[in-house]
């Protein structure tokens, strides 16, 4: 699988970076490549780094959002990501960046069934 890049506007200043697929070797640069992106053509505050998609991050992936959020705050816009998939929400908590990108909450939408039938066999 590859990745997928979307951006949107949110209100006003806000930018949304919305990633799917694996960060690897291969494409981490492109996550740097949009926030630049976003930096040069909007007047912005803040830009949130969707990854409820994302289903691999590696090492580099990780140094590309590090270095995403350094290229940010030198234009002073604030960085974070928003409801990280499972896999992305363990690597940033390994790596100790999660306080780094606004301490975001694993987004669980997708195991909402595997949950409820856990629940039910304890019951």
């Amino acid at each position: 699988m590859t990745l997928s890049i979307t951006t949107s506007a949110l209100a006003g200043d806000v930018a949304e970076i919305a990633l799917a697929g694996e960060i690897d070797v291969e494409n981490a640069y492109e996550i740097r490549e949009a926030v630049a992106a976003q930096l040069a053509s909007s007047h912005l505050r803040r830009i949130e780094l969707s990854m409820e998609h994302v289903s691999f991050i590696d090492s580099v992936g990780i140094s590309a959002l590090v270095a995403a959020f350094q290229l940010a705050g030198v234009s002073d816009v604030k960085l974070i990501v928003t409801r990280p998939s499972r896999f992305a929400h363990r690597q940033l908590w390994v790596t100790g960046l999660l306080g780094l990108f606004g301490n975001p909450e694993p987004h669980v939408g997708g195991d909402r069934a595997a949950r409820e039938h856990s629940t039910a066999s304890r019951s």
